[in-house]
């Protein structure tokens, strides 16, 4: 009985085991059931022909979507840009512009209204955009154009609000109801639309900074930087050198009549300014300008800055200013000292090839400023004084505007943010198809959660 059992389980071993190899990875190929060389040969010349005609057949074809691509692309390379017919007390009227008959709009192919001097003009932003999109309605050159006026809202990317915020500050008269993700709104004055932002903050802002935006109001992500307007003259055949320059650090600042309190021309709102100022004036290569823009504070400061191989750009009560723009036109390498500062078209230029950034807190250590910059030697000031000529053209205004100036960029830089919010608005049109006909929608968005 042993026995049997013994011969069964060897049995049932040797058969589990055949199964097993039967089943297992394949060990050894007979390679006489192949296709002989010859016959390969013959496959493999007839797979060489097929494949070339193949291959010529989708050459053909991407070719014929890169020209078809190409025209898109010069076609959607022209922002297409609704822009609201607001009555004119939101724009021109301002500006003491007084129209005629329905037209809310002045005949600018017979005279352009002009923005009022002062300090407001370094914020003038929604002039020279509004200016640019009436200028494409009748001009024959399309030449360098990044933005049209369409009639048609239905054929827009965005719409654009000509409301002249800068110089109205918190006037709003209703434009609560005018906003959604895909409406561009220009607050570049840091109190424009003081009150009246908390409604509008799912569109795009057009600003100078976020110093005085909540993050969930204002963010990189959903805003453009806009540049300030230069007040000091544009260096115009700059023919200086490293040389020429004889001062080695400038810093104008201009004072206004409603400014706060100041302390030796540097007003309270700006500590660094203060604390910098009282650590270098006594340097004898360092020049501290400063006046007032209706006297003639601009002319000293463009001199100064003409005169000068590096000038400082001090964040104050806002973290930009109007300095780092004079900097640029002046050729004046620009130092800056500013943290939490946010910089126009930052994702296409490249600042520091002709700009120097300093930590606040290493600046404000005793000799660390002056010794820095002393430091910096004549092949590199040289390097960056002839990056400066070259990108100085993307931060001038123009009327007409210009190929690649100030006014193109800002709308290259709008057209940018357009796919994330045409995904936003499609996104949340899947709810809307929901609401029921009649039911009133939402004429103002609420806070954020999280706004503080």
């Amino acid at each position: 009985m042993f026995y049997v059992f013994l011969m069964t389980s060897v049995l049932l071993i040797l058969s589990w085991f055949l199964v097993l190899r039967s089943t297992g990875r394949l060990q050894s190929l007979e390679f006489n059931i192949l296709p002989s060389s010859s016959l390969l040969a013959v496959a493999e010349n007839e797979n060489l022909a097929i494949s070339s005609v193949i291959s010529a057949s989708v050459d053909r074809e991407q070719a014929t979507r890169k020209r078809n691509s190409r025209k898109c692309d010069a076609n959607s390379q022209i922002l297409k840009v609704f822009m609201h017919d607001l009555p004119s007390q939101f724009h021109f009227a301002l500006l003491g512009w007084k129209g005629g008959g329905k037209t809310v709009w002045p005949d600018i192919q017979a005279e352009v209204p002009k923005y009022p001097g002062g300090l407001n003009m370094q914020h003038s932003i929604e002039y020279w955009l509004t200016l640019d999109l009436l200028n494409s309605e009748f001009s024959k050159n399309m030449s360098g154009r990044s933005a049209i006026r369409v009639r048609d809202s239905s054929e827009a990317d965005i719409v654009f609000v000509p409301f002249f915020a800068s110089i109205s500050y918190n006037r709003s008269g209703g434009m609560e109801e005018v906003w959604g993700k895909d409406h561009v709104i220009v607050a570049h004055h840091p109190n424009s639309l003081l009150y009246a932002r908390m409604k509008l903050w799912p569109a795009m802002f057009i600003l100078a900074d976020f110093g005085r935006y909540p993050m969930t109001v204002a963010n990189v992500e959903k805003d453009v930087i806009a540049p300030y307007r230069h007040y000091i003259r544009s260096y115009v055949n700059d023919k200086s050198d490293y040389d020429s320059r004889p001062t080695l650090l400038f810093s104008g600042i201009y004072l206004q009549e409603s400014c706060l309190p100041c302390i030796c021309g540097i007003c309270l709102g700006g500590m660094v300014r203060q604390e910098l100022f009282y650590m270098l004036k006594n340097e004898k290569d360092v020049h501290f300008s400063f006046g007032n823009i209706k006297g003639d504070g601009i002319d000293k400061a463009s001199q100064g800055m003409h005169s000068s191989k590096f000038c400082l750009n001090i964040a104050g009560d806002t973290p930009s200013s109007n300095r780092l723009f004079d900097a640029i036109a002046s050729h004046c390498v620009p130092v800056i000292i500013s943290d939490e500062i946010e910089l126009p078209f930052e994702d296409v230029l490249d600042y520091s090839e002709f700009c120097i950034f300093v930590r606040t807190s290493d600046a404000l250590r005793e000799d660390f400023l002056i010794n820095f910059i002393r430091n910096i030697s004549k092949e590199e000031w040289t390097r960056m004084w002839r990056r400066l000529k070259e990108v100085e053209h993307f931060f001038e205004f123009h009327y007409p505007s210009q190929e690649n100036d100030a006014v193109q960029m800002i709308w290259q830089a709008v057209s940018r943010k357009v796919p994330a919010i045409k995904r936003k608005v499609h996104k949340a049109s899947r709810i809307s198809q929901t609401i029921v006909p009649g039911e009133k929608g939402l004429i103002s968005a609420p806070l954020p959660r999280n706004f503080g």
